[in-house]
């Protein structure tokens, strides 16, 4: 008897996950009835929250999968190229500019803008030609400066209110969003997906050294530009909708890589399912725990994340020796 793919079963399990944040809400238990208010609650409440989860959850996955491929380093993680710390910073800026007062829709595209601009600061610092490490010290320095300036514009807030709605939002969350913003990151989110999609079989030849990919026929210019602007596109549209939402990425790939026979090509899908599953899973916990406060997305992941990331960094020292 052959034993179950992993993709069947993380499919099964995705499955189940959005039937569970789709029967769990603010009103309840249980899918709606024939009332009008319970399919409103339904359609306009429940219904967005769940394809957002998993749609984000997937391009944290996905992403993450992508740049530990590419840059053969297994603390890679979505963050890494400043474009979550520049759609945080959008989305700040919007909320301190006071834009959000007069336009619904200027948080999410505060966050694209600024996704976008920390984008090309990151492909301007690093060069045409760069390598993996300038990449990610570009990306770590642009990500620097991001935060510095959401400090910045956190200290200069001007009024509390404003200065707490920042801070709620950078937490990540879920809460309140509606078909508006699916519309507004799935299109971008799938953009994104579908081009990191692509790179699995040059992912697989560059496991084996650039020397070898490259004699394999593999573009490695080409290979950076959609590995930069799927994830910019993935990450930046659910940063830009959901805040920041940390340490999927970096987990993601790491639990599933040996059911992927640590084959980095197959390993994208994985993670994708994997990513939507838990950060839906997590969502769900979020609801359940609501009784106790006010509990935000961001950080049940973070309180997952942050143990299994300090256990990597130890397993890694062990493998290095002393």
């Amino acid at each position: 008897m052959q034993p179950v793919r992993p993709e069947l079963w993380l499919g099964g399990v995705l499955a189940l996950s959005i039937a569970a944040s789709l029967a769990i809400g603010p009103a309840g238990f249980g899918l709606p009835g024939k009332a009008p208010a319970a399919w409103l609650i339904f359609s306009e409440i429940r219904l967005p929250r769940a394809i957002l989860g998993a749609l984000i959850g997937a391009a944290l996955g996905l992403s993450g999968a992508a740049l530990q491929g590419y840059l053969r380093n297994p603390l890679a993680e979505p963050g890494l190229l400043g474009v979550t710390g520049g759609a945080s910073l959008g989305a700040v800026i919007a909320i301190h500019s006071g834009a959000t007062a007069a336009f619904a829709l200027a948080l999410p595209l505060g966050g694209l803008i600024g996704a976008a601009t920390s984008t090309a600061a990151v492909l301007l610092l690093a060069g045409a030609r760069s390598g993996p490490v300038t990449l990610i010290l570009a990306g770590v320095a642009i990500s620097g400066l991001a935060g510095a300036l959401t400090t910045l514009a956190l200290n200069l807030s001007p009024n509390p209110f404003a200065a707490v709605e920042m801070v709620f939002w950078l937490l990540g969350s879920l809460n309140d969003r509606s078909l508006v913003h699916v519309w507004i990151a799935s299109p971008l989110i799938l953009a994104g997906a579908a081009i990191l999609l692509s790179l699995q079989r040059d992912l697989d030849s560059l496991s084996l050294g650039d020397d070898v990919a490259a004699n394999l026929g593999v573009d490695l210019s080409r290979i950076r530009l959609k590995v930069i602007a799927g994830t910019a596109l993935a990450i930046g549209a659910a940063t830009a909708v959901a805040g920041s939402i940390g340490f999927v990425g970096l987990v993601i790939p790491h639990l599933l890589r040996r059911f992927a026979d640590h084959a980095p090509g197959r390993l994208l899908w994985l993670s994708a399912l994997g990513g939507a599953c838990v950060l839906l899973l997590a969502d769900v916990a979020v609801r359940l725990l609501s009784a106790f406060g006010d509990l935000k997305l961001g950080v049940v992941t973070a309180l997952i994340g942050a143990p299994f990331f300090l256990w990597l960094v130890i397993k890694t020292r062990q493998e290095l020796g002393p």
